[in-house]
């Protein structure tokens, strides 16, 4: 049987060839679906939609939204997002977060544009369809399909500023894989909760990294006007000492999440007690961000407070997100 598989494209990399002051945006989404060999072979019914052109660096919030909007509302058996990887695991995070479907969202995209020798796009967008048409992957959420591996989005993280193997999931591993052009499960990982915003998550949300010898002059001088705030931590989730009476007074005012800016590993919840530990910021009201990195504990949080949660219902949002409950 025919699947139907609906393919949305944002911009990126993967549709940019030459400029004279760069690489620009400028192949539509029949032009990529044109350019990739074997596409045309698979038993798929592929309906391409030109949703943005945008580098994604500036897609926003309102951008994802609309998205998952219009391409819940389509019918399909497998929906394909193709946009730039600069922010390419925050989106397909909040895709995930949003999405309350079955049917598999996944996203992929390019790291060598189509000028260059040995440009991936193809590869990834032929694979990004294989496993949207297939049975394997339904019900897991948004996936990201890149250099032959299927990752879950609440996993995966970009690793690498240029190479073609940029993509990696440090605390779980892919999913899945390609292999001989077929996509195959490895594993299975649960769905999260879905989240209902009431309002586009516009809150103001920043991540800040904690650094040697902080002493907290930046988050006091920054915290008016935040609706909340994610710290990337030192290691297993620490803070310079003054910096924590900071962070532990914030957190009375506005949700503090903690994280680690280490790329991998959790935040610890009682192994360190000293003054800026882990032990002191989380029972001095700091939300454990778990394995979740900053980026996707700032998605996460951003949505949260668009959906009007409480501080509890934040905690609890976290404790469900963060892998280790």
């Amino acid at each position: 049987m025919t699947a139907r598989v609906s393919a949305f494209f944002l911009g990126g990399t993967i549709g940019m060839t030459g400029h004279e002051g760069g690489v620009v945006s400028r192949l539509t989404a029949s032009d990529l679906v044109a350019s990739v060999p074997g596409l045309d072979g698979l038993d798929v019914e592929l309906d391409p939609h030109n949703f943005r052109s945008l580098p994604s660096a500036s897609l926003s919030f309102d951008d994802v939204v609309e998205l998952v909007a219009t391409a819940g509302a389509v019918d399909a058996d497998g929906i394909v997002v193709v946009q730039g990887t600069d922010t390419l695991e925050e989106t397909a995070y909040l895709i995930d977060l949003l999405w309350p479907h079955d049917t598999p969202v996944v996203v992929t995209g390019a790291m060598r544009n189509p000028s260059m020798a040995g440009p991936d796009g193809a590869a990834n967008l032929l694979a990004a369809v294989q496993v949207a048409a297939g049975t394997d992957f339904r019900g897991l959420g948004a996936l990201v399909a890149f250099n032959d591996q299927i990752h879950a989005a609440r996993f995966v993280r970009k690793t690498h500023s240029t190479s073609t193997a940029a993509f990696a999931s440090p605390n779980a591993g892919p999913i899945g894989l390609m292999v001989e052009g077929h996509a195959v499960r490895l594993t299975s990982v649960g769905r999260r909760p879905v989240h209902r915003p009431r309002r586009t998550p516009d809150a103001t949300v920043p991540v800040y990294a904690v650094c040697l010898d902080d002493d907290g002059w930046a988050v006091s001088r920054a915290s008016e006007g935040l609706d909340g705030l994610v710290v990337a931590g030192l290691g297993v989730g620490h803070v310079p000492e003054r910096l924590g009476s900071v962070l532990v007074d914030l957190a009375a005012e506005i949700p503090v999440v903690l994280t680690s800016r280490t790329g991998a590993g959790p935040v610890l919840s009682h192994t360190y007690g000293f003054a800026g530990s882990e032990t002191f910021l989380l029972d001095g009201g700091l939300v454990s961000g778990g394995l979740l990195d900053p980026y996707k504990a700032r998605v996460l949080l951003k949505v949260a407070l668009a959906c009007d949660y409480g501080s509890q219902e934040i905690r609890t949002a976290f404790a469900a997100a963060s892998g280790l409950s």
